[in-house]
């Protein structure tokens, strides 16, 4: 795959085919029981407080990653969102794609204001929580009711 032409464009909702495919690709990998539906996909990708992000190769939507609003009590809303949804295909694995997915994530969120990136994951999914280990994101107490997420971490944006 070199040479390999990556762009990360905001999602916005005329990207709505693209974000639901890779949801439902990301859904089935991750045996993710509730699902959003494409009525939540587009109440995301308009919702004013929600950022999401297409990795494209070549033109072809390759992975995404969403920031959105942390409605959690005990955590002020100004100063903490939630990273959802990271997944890259298969196909395109190794070649930096969630890196520079999770990159454009944390500028905006800095560049917002935000104090903390909380996210939610489960114990087997290695290859992801590495990623994150090595990106600055440390355990932290369970911050929702996800009953399917075993692991929860955060990371304080400087």
């Amino acid at each position: 795959m070199a040479g390999m032409d990556i762009k990360i464009v905001i999602a916005d909702p005329s990207r709505i085919a693209d974000v639901a495919l890779l949801l439902e690709e990301y859904f089935t990998a991750q045996e993710v029981v509730k699902r959003d539906s494409i009525e939540d996909i587009a109440r995301s990708l308009n919702a004013p407080g929600d950022s999401s992000w297409l990795a494209e190769v070549d033109g072809v939507a390759a992975g995404y990653v969403a920031l959105r609003q942390l409605d959690v009590a005990g955590i002020p809303a100004a100063t903490a969102l939630e990273c959802k949804r990271l997944y890259v295909r298969p196909e395109y694995r190794g070649q930096g794609i969630a890196g520079s997915l999770l990159d454009a994530m944390e500028l905006h969120a800095k560049k917002i204001g935000v104090n903390w990136i909380y996210l939610d994951s489960k114990d087997d999914l290695r290859s992801a929580l590495r990623i994150y280990e090595e990106r600055g994101y440390l355990v932290c107490d369970r911050y929702n009711d996800n009953p399917q997420a075993t692991v929860f971490m955060r990371k304080h944006i400087v």
